[in-house]
């Protein structure tokens, strides 16, 4: 240790190996400390002397440059860790939550939606960084020439909040960001975007008409393959595609004519019992049934048909509606050429109760009430001639 003066304290260290570092000898707190200031040449020593007296000046005014530069250099390493760019942690967020989602295209929404729009301004951006800007520049993004993505596509632009909300607080619960969450509707994003359901024309699935189903019917039932047969079987049930897809022999309770869904099949994750009426028992006993194959409605390789197997049929009768429609379908019929009431027709489809006071006190689910409903809407698809109105008794006019 040489001390050079100019500045009390200041020293040339000569390293055994033949370097050579600034050492300023302070006392802290009644300890004494050494603090190194640089190695020369690097630093000369007039730069040296400029910094030894700034420290002591730090010192006499009652701070700890020691401490300090520990705590900075102790921040830069947690942030190091904690660093984590936006695609990471979407990344990161679909890993954590894939085995609970029960569709496996979830995932790949998520993946696509957020490489598409989202990727290609945050993704490579630190999650802590990302801002209310940042956001919005990605919902108001031009899709072409048709307009901002938030107005053109604004079913899509309001999954892609969401996702992006639901991943800045799964960061934020992991300790990679701090602060609120730029991507919140409440509070936040309603003041600067209009509403979705202000912008967004509520689009229905296209149906086949009541006017037209008894013909769609008949042509349908001329048609070939186990598809026409599920479609057949879908309109005949009010049941989704997924659930008649999936559908299974050992769902049926030939005992009561009525097929049992399981609730980990069914959107509502309830159990749902569906009437069968005769025609609907009928198509079922002119199935095949293979052996090791417990589906209902198997595709030619043995699995499960796929989600687009019945628009195909559809397809291939020149329509352009789409099988979920069928539904639709029904519901108009209950309401206007039948006189059951509304929550009927609503637990023949499987729906929710929104009123959580009325769910709270039902306890059946009307099936034998529903029974009588399912066979006349059977008849009613299986006449050419759609001008009769159902009475809620089964009297017809």
């Amino acid at each position: 240790m040489h001390f050079v003066g100019g500045a009390p304290g200041l020293a040339l260290q000569v390293l055994p190996t033949g370097g050579r570092t600034w050492i300023l000898r302070v006392v802290i707190s009644g300890k004494r400390r050494d603090m190194g200031l640089g190695g020369f040449p690097e630093v000369g020593l007039a730069q040296a002397r400029v910094k030894a007296t700034e420290l002591r000046g730090q010192i006499r005014a009652g701070r700890d440059p020691i401490a300090e530069q520990q705590a900075a250099r102790s921040a830069l390493r947690a942030g190091a860790l904690n660093a984590m760019t936006f695609r990471q942690a979407s990344d990161s967020y679909i890993e954590v939550n894939r085995p609970s989602w029960t569709n496996p295209k979830h995932a790949a929404q998520w993946e696509n939606t957020l490489e598409q729009y989202a990727h290609k301004t945050i993704g490579d951006l630190d999650v802590s960084h990302v801002s209310v800007a940042h956001v919005l520049k990605i919902l108001e993004q031009p899709v072409g020439l048709e307009g901002k993505l938030w107005e053109v596509r604004t079913e899509t632009a309001s999954r892609l909040r969401g996702r992006m909300e639901k991943v800045m607080d799964w960061a934020k619960g992991r300790g990679h960001r701090s602060g609120d969450n730029p991507a919140a509707w409440k509070g936040n994003l309603e003041a600067m975007l209009p509403k979705a359901t202000k912008l967004q024309n509520i689009k229905h699935h296209p149906a086949v008409s009541l006017i037209e189903i008894g013909t769609f019917m008949t042509e349908l039932s001329k048609r070939e393959g186990i598809a026409s047969r599920a479609l057949q079987f879908l309109i005949l049930t009010a049941a989704r595609s997924g659930e008649v897809r999936g559908m299974t022999w050992g769902e049926v309770d030939e005992s009561s004519d009525t097929w049992i869904i399981p609730a980990e099949r069914m959107k509502a994750k309830k159990e749902h019992r569906i009437p069968l009426s005769d025609v609907a028992r009928d198509l079922l006993g002119s199935l095949p049934r293979f052996e090791g194959n417990d589906l209902v409605f198997p595709a030619p390789r043995g699995g499960k048909l796929s989600d687009m197997a019945l628009t195909a049929v559809m397809r291939r009768m020149s329509r352009t509606e789409v099988p979920h429609g069928f539904r639709s379908t029904f519901r108009d019929w209950a309401a206007e050429r039948t006189e059951y009431p509304r929550d009927l027709a609503e637990m023949a489809l499987a729906h929710s109760i929104s009123n959580a006071v009325e769910a709270a006190y039902r306890r059946g689910d009307m099936l034998e009430k529903r029974r009588e409903m399912m066979k006349q809407w059977a008849q009613f698809t299986n006449q050419l001639s759609t001008e009769t109105v159902t009475r809620g008794s089964g009297e017809t006019t």
